[in-house]
């Protein structure tokens, strides 16, 4: 993969697969710390003790179409290759939480890329689920529920409405960190 939104995009598929109804996904950049973490969290069904030790192996997956499962892998891969760190915990029933941080200076980082794309594509995915998306903690917070309130609209998944949310999520996310491209 070559972008992190893309991995965020993944483990968030996952976590629809687990029968999340809430996946809440945070991007927080530290610069003062050189620090960027990404966490993803769910309310699906959790793994048992024995998954989430070994949930990081490629050749470990609860998948039955193929037998190996990368997105986990390759998320901990790319936070360790800048000298960040990976940690997953999740409890069977109460669902799970991936957090990686990256060394934002590191010449092995992948740029965040185009994480509105991430957004409305889990926006469309058909699945019926809240989405919480927040940048830097309180500079920006996205609520899907919010959001259909506000429009009066049970469904947001139309074209024209996720255009517009795709272009409120970057114009807010380029806001929030002063024009820092991460």
């Amino acid at each position: 993969m070559r972008e992190l939104s893309l991995n965020i995009l993944d483990i968030s598929q996952n976590s629809l697969t687990a029968g999340a109804k809430l996946i809440r996904i945070s991007v927080e950049a530290d610069t003062e710390r050189d620090l960027l973490a990404i966490t993803i969290e769910d309310d699906g069904e959790g793994m048992e003790g024995w998954l989430v030790e070994r949930a990081s192996d490629p050749f470990v997956t609860t998948r039955k179409t193929r037998p190996v499962g990368m997105g986990l892998p390759l998320f901990k891969q790319a936070a360790e290759l800048t000298g960040g760190r990976f940690e997953i915990r999740s409890k069977k029933g109460e669902g799970t939480v991936v957090r990686a941080q990256f060394i934002i200076s590191s010449i092995d980082r992948m740029p965040l890329g185009s994480i509105e794309d991430t957004v409305t594509a889990l926006l469309q995915s058909g699945a019926e689920i809240e989405l919480e998306f927040t940048v830097d903690g309180r500079g920006f917070r996205f609520d899907s529920e919010q959001i259909k309130r506000e429009l009066d609209a049970d469904d947001i998944s139309d074209w024209a409405t996720i255009s517009c949310l795709k272009e409120y999520i970057k114009e807010n996310i380029q806001s929030v960190l002063g024009g820092v491209t991460l």
